[in-house]
């Protein structure tokens, strides 16, 4: 029997390269996402762009997870301070189980933690792990981690995925074939953008589907071909979306951060004055009600005032076109000798959108933009290589303060960190230094506000907004929640109600 003939029953063997119906869950069983962007990298160890670390999310399990404030509370293990320096971990019962059937212990925890801060292996999450000196099992249960200072916040630290001991050790490639602890198991990815997943209390099947084109990825919600999608809609399409009786959409605040990112080592960029006048040039307020039409807040640092080391007295940074000028004449620029810029951005029809708009405002006061854009990959590989002088990205999952140090230390270049734009500030280093040797929560907070302000004035990131959190989803689909930094969690309570259930 041909493809074709089949697809009415089974359109997940239109993936499956071969026309192989084995293991293929027919449509009743299937609940379909559409993505944006597909991850790149299914291996926790490695994975830095946000649509892998939401799936990997989904596949793995962590010591530690967050309240909404983003304080840690306890993941699959329970902790206790012995000491300033001296943390023990106990897993929770009852044992939580790998894909493959083994349970995780921990030895998997130990080898986890050993892999990632092995320098040779050049792990983007061993940096803010660096205080960690040793990491030993006391028996299958119980962990000790042994630090070479105190720090309270130690266990917020503690976000990296648990892979099983054994495929460690044997070279297993967990980008192409994951194996978590998590609330869903990998199942295979038949194809480039198709990644099929079994959420395990149920069985219930889960299709991720890479969309790029965001209208495409309406009308095949409209046209029933997916089931759900979660942001990266222009506000057009949200509204749209609003109208249409096929489906249902719901929004919340959100907290991931938007920013344009500088090149702080060489180029234009380089002069705080010209980073100030890109700052002052840029109308957030007018994107915010007129584009994104109400979607967003404005934003001023990373973390958003609720945080419980946000800093909600930093002076928001206003429009002032005449100001912007002043600075760039300052600078060396004017009408003899404009400013030019490479503005590098997304191939997403929206985020060039944007990009545009920003580049019509940032010429009003003498900057002359190019807009570049690129396919996700080829786009982030420049931003990681630090080949770009301004480009436009959004922060998502942010949630210690220690993601400054990760990000803004002047040692955190990439792969080991991601200070991407070369930000070197010795005072910004000291603060980083102290937090991570007070021994009180209150002092890191006042000690990481410090470091807001240093950041809000040196503007490594020009601050946009952060965006709220948008679901669409069909009538059958109940029970999704979305969260305020857009993952994917949602997925462990969502049901499909009214075409089926799970065999």
């Amino acid at each position: 029997m041909k493809c074709g003939r089949l697809a009415w029953f089974w359109p997940l063997l239109a993936w499956l390269a071969g026309c192989t119906p084995a293991d293929v869950p027919p449509q009743a069983a299937t609940i379909r996402m559409g993505l944006a962007n597909a991850p790149l990298d299914l291996d926790p160890r490695y994975a830095t762009d946000a649509s892998s670390e939401r799936v990997n999310r989904l596949l793995y399990q962590r010591l530690v997870e967050f309240d909404g404030r983003g304080l840690p509370v306890p993941g699959v293990a329970d902790w206790q301070r012995l000491s300033p320096t001296h943390y023990h971990f106990v897993l929770q019962r009852p044992r939580a189980h790998f894909c493959n059937g083994a349970p995780l212990t921990a030895r998997d925890v130990v080898a986890t933690y050993r892999f990632v801060l092995d320098p040779h292996n050049a792990s983007p999450q061993r940096a803010p792990l660096t205080l960690i000196e040793r990491v030993e099992a006391r028996n299958d249960e119980q962990i000790d981690f042994f630090l070479s200072r105190a720090d309270p916040l130690f266990p917020a630290y503690l976000l990296v995925n648990i892979l099983p001991a054994g495929l460690l050790a044997s070279g297993h490639a967990f980008e192409t074939g994951p194996v978590g602890s998590g609330s869903f198991c990998f199942i295979a990815r038949p194809q480039p953008g198709r990644l099929l997943l079994e959420r395990r209390r149920d069985h219930q099947m889960f299709a991720l589907i890479e969309v790029k084109n965001p209208t495409v990825r309406v009308l095949k919600l409209l046209r029933g071909e997916i089931d759900l999608l979660q942001n990266d809609l222009s506000p057009e399409l949200a509204k749209y979306l609003k109208q249409r009786e096929e489906v249902d959409v719901i929004t919340r605040h959100g907290t991931n951060f938007s920013y344009l990112g500088c090149n702080m080592e060489r180029g234009p960029t380089a002069d705080p004055r010209v980073r100030r006048a890109l700052a002052l040039a840029i109308d957030r307020r007018a994107i915010i009600d007129q584009v994104l039409q109400g979607g967003a807040r404005p934003a001023e640092t990373l973390f958003p005032p609720e945080h419980w080391a946000g800093n909600p007295g930093l002076e928001p940074i206003r429009y002032d076109p005449a100001q912007a000028r002043a600075l760039l004449r300052a600078a060396g620029y004017g009408p003899d000798r404009p400013l030019r810029l490479v503005y590098k951005s997304s191939s997403d029809p929206f985020r060039i959108r944007l990009a545009t708009i920003i580049q019509a405002q940032l010429h009003r006061v003498g900057i002359e933009v190019e807009l570049r854009s690129y396919d996700w990959g080829t786009f982030f590989g420049d931003i990681k290589a630090g080949r770009f002088q301004l480009y436009g990205l959004t922060w998502v999952g942010l949630r210690t303060p220690d993601s400054l140090r990760y990000i803004f230390a002047s040692d955190s270049l990439p792969p080991q960190g991601a200070n991407r734009g070369r930000y070197a500030n010795p005072q910004v280093d000291r603060l980083l230094k102290q937090a991570e040797g007070q021994g009180d929560l209150r002092e890191q907070a006042a000690t990481y506000r410090r470091i807001e302000k240093i950041l809000h004035d040196d503007l490594p990131y020009i601050p946009l907004w952060y965006e709220d959190q948008l679901l669409a989803r069909r009538h059958e689909i109940r029970g999704y929640r979305l969260r305020a930094d857009g993952s994917y969690d949602g997925l462990n309570q969502v049901e499909w109600r009214g075409r089926g259930t799970a065999r």
